[in-house]
């Protein structure tokens, strides 16, 4: 009796078992089948573009690698998407609107003040963080020898004093919407200036005396506050505002989508550290006085004149030999390879030696011969490839992995019906693929096996690089 009984409480926990696991795998199946349903348009194109701006804190390159808040936040969203995520880049708000409303980008992502009348044009995502906007001002001369008391008498600290001041802001932004608000509050002439600039270097025109006033989100102020210590963020011009990301009217799914992400992320550890280490960390001011931050040097790298008069010997932008050479070396001049390759473009010892390097760790010599090795490959895809857009892809590969593999990668694409002279969903997946024996082993491969994940991410890298660069320098 004891044992029958024993046996009928085994058969139900198992039973409820089976049943609690079933209802898990099926609920977790229904969520993973939810995620795949909930954006099919993006799915099936497998990207996502999101259009945000470049300053000091969303988007910017420093030391030849794309970073900043908005950034980072895009890339983690469009890897919980499972989606690629191209990047445009426009500091105009209004054409930023309109980017998104004409459908020529799917999300705006950058730090867009919530309010009603924006609602009737757009559907807001939740918020991203909050802020409110500063009026920046310059100190007097001698503010180090006053009292906080003294300071103030020389300082803007209630909006109403605005009546009839000249305020230079940033073109189509919020802060000139917030300006013109405010105007309508305090019942007196703020005179607006609207200019090109973007807000960081209204900040800069600030305490160098140029202009005397500007406005700009607090977070973004509290950065340039830690190396322009002659400014004053202190005077609030309005009160918390939420930040959001906006989509189409209408794309209820991309949305519900980014909303379920940020949810759950802003409550997490990472997201914490994300906005400290653009917004509370000391090191985000020392780099945007880096000679290597691009908005304020105009410079990707030390080597950029160098970059630029050996790109027009191969007529390549020289933007993209700029990546391909952060790619090859992050533009260290004396790193060396486990494999004995050296220099800015990692040159092998037979290949300096073939292209006249003596010192291949000296920077001109190293681009000098990189690039004569990129015109030799040049030549002989030249013959085959004649679309030069194209070309650049397979030299990239060739100058990863060899101009043999390629090859390879060329005639396994032509066997197996595809286009042996486009790169992309062509010959690509063969040279991805070439570590398989099923084609690595095809009677028409002459080179043999080829470690492909490394030339196939070389390429992908390169372009998506060389794109944030064109984004951010524009000559």
């Amino acid at each position: 009796m004891e044992r029958r009984k024993g046996q009928q409480i085994s058969s139900f926990l198992f039973l409820v078992f089976a049943f609690t696991f079933a209802c898990t795998g099926t609920k977790e199946n229904k969520e993973k089948q939810e995620e795949a349903e909930i954006i099919p348009h993006y799915i099936e194109r497998g990207s996502i573009t999101a259009i945000t701006d470049y300053n000091s804190t969303n988007y910017f390159v420093y030391r030849g690698e794309p970073m900043g808040y908005q950034y980072e936040l895009l890339n983690l969203l469009a890897e919980h998407l499972g989606l690629n995520l191209d990047v445009i880049v426009n500091n105009d708000l209004d054409e930023s609107f309109d980017c998104l409303i004409n459908g020529s980008c799917d999300l705006l992502a950058k730090n867009v003040t919530v309010t009603r009348e924006r609602s009737h044009l757009v559907d807001f995502t939740v918020p991203h963080s909050q802020t409110r906007q500063v009026l920046i001002q310059r100190k007097p001369d001698n503010w180090q020898h006053m009292t906080g008391r003294e300071l103030d008498l020389h300082l803007i600290r209630n909006p109403l004093e605005l009546g009839g001041k000249t305020v230079h802001v940033q073109r189509n932004s919020a802060y000139a919407a917030r300006l013109r608000n405010l105007m309508e509050e305090i019942g007196d002439t703020i005179i607006i200036v609207e200019v090109g600039n973007v807000a960081e270097n209204l900040i800069t025109m600030v305490a160098e005396g140029e202009i005397s006033y500007t406005v700009s989100d607090e977070h973004i102020a509290r950065v340039n506050n830690t190396y322009f210590d002659n400014i004053d963020i202190g005077t609030a011009i309005s009160f918390p505002q939420n930040l959001a990301w906006a989509v189409r009217k209408g794309d209820t799914h991309l949305r519900d989508s980014i909303d379920k992400f940020l949810s759950n992320f802003k409550s997490t550890v990472e997201y914490r550290l994300l906005y400290a280490k653009y917004f509370l960390n000391q090191r985000s001011a020392w780099m945007v006085q880096s000679d290597f931050y691009v908005l304020t040097s105009g410079r990707i790298s030390p080597y950029d004149d160098l970059i630029k008069k050996y790109s027009e010997e191969i007529g390549w932008d020289w933007r993209l030999l700029a990546s391909m050479i952060y790619q090859e070396s992050n533009f260290r001049h004396d790193v060396e390879s486990w494999a004995g390759a050296g220099g800015l473009m990692q040159l092998m010892p037979g290949t300096a030696r073939q292209f006249g390097v003596s010192d291949i760790a000296n920077p001109e010599e190293n681009i000098r011969a990189g690039v004569r090795y990129i015109k030799w490959l040049d030549e002989i895809l030249s013959e085959r490839i004649p679309v030069m857009e194209e070309r650049i892809k397979f030299i990239l590969a060739s100058y990863n992995v060899g101009l043999g593999h390629v090859l390879d990668a060329r005639a396994l694409a032509r066997k197996y019906d595809r286009d042996p002279d486009r790169w992309t969903d062509n010959v690509d997946y063969f040279i991805l693929n070439k570590s398989d024996p099923e084609y690595f082993l095809d009677p028409v491969v002459r080179h043999g096996y080829a470690r492909g994940q490394e030339p196939y991410s070389y390429v992908g890298e390169i372009l998506n690089r060389y794109e944030h660069y064109k984004n951010i320098i524009t000559h």
